[in-house]
């Protein structure tokens, strides 16, 4: 601390001040020095009834702070993340609403594969293979009356497993045993069929086959709208949704755990 006298009379205030003020060092810079003036006790200062001019305090230099524009860009940085995360989503698995893209194909001399998708962009959130050779299938269409049952066992050390998510299901179709469906993922080949299928939002048709030695012919497929109506965690069903005044055949797919 620095001692200062008074030279002059004018100077004689700071012998006061020093008992009610404390002066400190504070380095800015490598060059340049400023005397922090703090009060000591402002109690004591108002008894005394010394005068504000007497003393000039020094207003610190105003602190730095975020830049309006940093703040623009760092939202401007969340809004792309959730952009991007977003788009990376257009080929990922994702859950099932209340209105689903439901999709039947197989070759005709192949099984059946049942996919339903919440959009025709994103990967099948379930997809299966029946045991049931296609064309068995189209001649229990023809009747215009489908059911497909699809049954699993419940187990109590898989409490927290989705319905969706079992791997193996017993089928019946119009009350026949049909054998057993395998939960599948999507590889290539099914992806392949969804994307070409991909512009029809209801219809049936054939797709060509690839005309090799071991081909199983064309590919026969019915896509169309579903209603998806969850009845509990073991019990979903899944009708087709007709055109209102058209006709065509009536598929309702049933998912039990039992």
């Amino acid at each position: 601390m620095k001692a200062i006298t008074a030279k002059t009379p004018h100077d004689s205030s700071f012998s006061f001040s020093r008992r009610y003020f404390h002066w400190k060092k504070k380095l800015e810079d490598e060059d340049n020095e400023e005397e922090v003036l703090n009060l000591g006790s402002s109690s004591h200062f108002c008894e005394e009834g010394v005068k504000d001019e007497d003393f000039r305090i020094p207003i610190p230099a105003a602190t730095t702070s975020v830049p309006a524009p940093r703040k623009r860009l760092s939202v401007s940085i969340l809004r792309l993340a959730f952009t991007v995360f977003s788009k990376s989503r257009s080929h990922s698995q994702a859950g099932l609403g209340t209105r689903v893209i439901g999709t039947l194909f197989g070759h005709r001399r192949g099984h059946v594969h049942i996919a339903f998708q919440e959009d025709a962009r994103l990967n099948p959130a379930f997809l299966i293979e029946l045991a049931t050779p296609t064309s068995v299938l189209v001649r229990e269409m023809a009747s215009g009356l489908v059911r497909i049952a699809l049954e699993c066992e419940k187990k109590t050390d898989k409490k927290g497993k989705k319905l969706l998510e079992e791997p193996l299901w017993r089928t019946y179709c119009n009350g026949k045993k049909c054998g057993y469906a395998m939960r599948r993922g999507c590889g290539p080949e099914e992806w392949k069929v969804l994307k070409a299928v991909e512009p029809i939002s209801m219809g049936a048709g054939v797709l060509p086959g690839n005309g090799g030695a071991g081909s199983e012919g064309e590919l026969m497929y019915m896509r169309a709208r579903y209603e998806r109506v969850v009845g509990s965690r073991d019990s979903e069903a899944f009708y087709m949704m007709n055109p209102d005044g058209a006709g065509g055949p009536e598929l309702s797919v049933y998912l039990l755990r039992v």
